[in-house]
């Protein structure tokens, strides 16, 4: 298959079908959508069984017309809603939004970054309140205001009520581009239901981004983290959710694409991950964000201080969802959805990327499953799973 042919994607139903075209029975649908461009989403189920889910559209990722999208499936409803923009900064870039039930308001709270053109170390954090369940939203404020912080993954509420918000600082040097090869991951820490914030860095995390924390039937906390490197998904454990060791590779591969898991109530660690890497680049090129500056970035490229550097261009697929049953230590995966993961650009306007990846999950307490994730660059795709899928 030719990199540069475009394909136009299957037909985009709301609805969701029933299929069982795997090995295994499912539900899926496509998410609607306003613009040319979908990408990076995150699933929220509230009290009434509405499940909400955000992502960020426009026209290509980087540009001052991408902002923050939701569409929900009201309870007992099996038909996403129409997309509703959210917020309408069409100075910046507006990306990675993430959903966050406060329990003991039930006040929703959606984050979001903004920052100028493809330039991460530029990014804050914003947020828009809701005590409605989404229905209505306040004006935007900012949360972390310190440039380059970015956010991709949701809170953690603590056994003793602190909430974690996992974190990555997107560094560069003066005079110098972001390529995200002197990235780190940090927890931010509140005791205050977001008054006040504290940091903590993970220890030597040069590399390790997106770090998703969730807490295991013993109690203790297992963070996960995309690889800058394109090497290899990463682990880091904690006893109490604030001090965590240093992360590890484990031995499921990642091409430095979002990763997310979640816990079953039996205990099984679930998570959603590209099952590629940099030995399955074909091709690449250091400015995957190339097509976002459009040329105009004159800053030098970043320098190379750990031994390493980020690598862009690794294929976004299969989209694979693995399980262990040992806290992380040991896996087993099936793939949800196959493709070529092309994702040398992020042209959505060509309709040239066919990545699969960014996942979002959610399980419920009766084991039911619920994946969100980019399709193309073009819908988010919605998918339902039970929990006999690992059988």
């Amino acid at each position: 298959m030719s990199t540069t042919t475009i394909i136009e994607a299957p037909e985009f139903i709301s609805k969701l079908q029933s299929t069982s075209q795997r090995d295994f029975k499912y539900s899926e649908a496509y998410i609607p959508a306003l613009t040319q461009q979908c990408h990076a989403s995150n699933l929220l189920l509230l009290p009434n069984g509405d499940l909400l889910c955000v992502w960020f559209g426009g026209s290509i990722e980087g540009r001052p017309d991408i902002c923050i999208y939701m569409s929900r499936i009201p309870s007992g409803q099996n038909t996403w809603t129409g997309a509703v923009k959210m917020t309408h900064d069409h100075t910046r870039s507006e990306q990675n939004p993430v959903l966050f039930r406060v329990p003991s308001t039930g006040e929703i709270r959606l984050l979001y970054t903004s920052q100028d053109a493809g330039n991460q170390d530029s990014a804050i954090v914003k947020q828009l309140l809701s005590k409605d369940n989404g229905a209505t939203w306040s004006d935007p404020t900012i949360l972390f205001g310190d440039e380059g912080t970015f956010i991709r993954q949701p809170f953690v509420v603590l056994k003793g009520g602190a909430w974690v918000v996992p974190i990555f600082k997107c560094r560069a040097e003066p005079g110098e581009r972001w390529l995200g090869s002197d990235d780190i991951s940090c927890i931010r820490i509140s005791k205050d239901e977001g008054i006040t914030w504290t940091e903590k860095e993970i220890p030597s995390s040069y590399g390790c981004v997106h770090m998703n924390i969730q807490q295991l039937k013993n109690g203790s906390y297992l963070g996960l983290f995309r690889s800058r490197w394109a090497d290899n998904v990463y682990l880091s454990t904690s006893p109490d959710g604030v001090d965590w060791s240093e992360p590890q590779p484990t031995i499921l591969p990642n091409p430095n694409a979002g990763i997310c898991f979640d816990v079953l109530p039996s205990g099984r660690v679930v998570l959603v991950y590209n099952h590629s890497s940099k030995k399955d680049a074909i091709g690449r090129r250091d400015g995957l964000y190339d097509d976002i500056s459009d040329g105009t970035d004159t800053r030098a490229n970043q320098a190379n201080k750990h031994g390493k550097e980020a690598f862009w261009g690794a294929p976004r697929a299969p989209l694979n969802v693995a399980w262990s049953d040992d806290n992380g230590n040991s896996w087993k995966w099936k793939t949800l959805e196959e493709g070529d993961g092309y994702c040398l650009t992020n042209n959505s306007e060509k309709k040239l990327n066919r990545e699969l990846s960014y996942p979002s999950i959610l399980i419920e307490r009766d084991g039911t499953i619920h994946i969100a994730f980019t399709f193309w660059r073009q819908r988010i795709k919605y998918t339902r799973l039970a929990e006999d899928f690992f059988s």
